[in-house]
């Protein structure tokens, strides 16, 4: 299906397609186990896990985190 499929969404403002959007997301992620989630993510958020349990301390602040994201830039 295509967006010229539904003469109606090309009517819609920009701000308006974007809350379709999110609505239809919202629609699809109530079932997980329909989208899948790739096994090198499983992987990543696994190893974040065993990370943050065997040193729970090493946490930023949000002032902190946003300190490094804007040296980075």
């Amino acid at each position: 299906m295509r967006v010229a499929d539904i003469p109606e969404i090309e009517k819609l403002s920009t701000p308006e397609k974007i809350l379709l959007v999110e609505d239809l997301w919202d629609n699809i992620a109530v079932d997980d186990s329909i989208v899948p989630i790739p096994h090198s993510h499983r992987e990543e958020l696994d190893k974040r896990l065993r990370r943050h349990k065997s040193h729970p301390g090493n946490l930023l602040s949000l002032e902190e985190l946003q300190g490094r994201i804007a040296l980075r830039k």
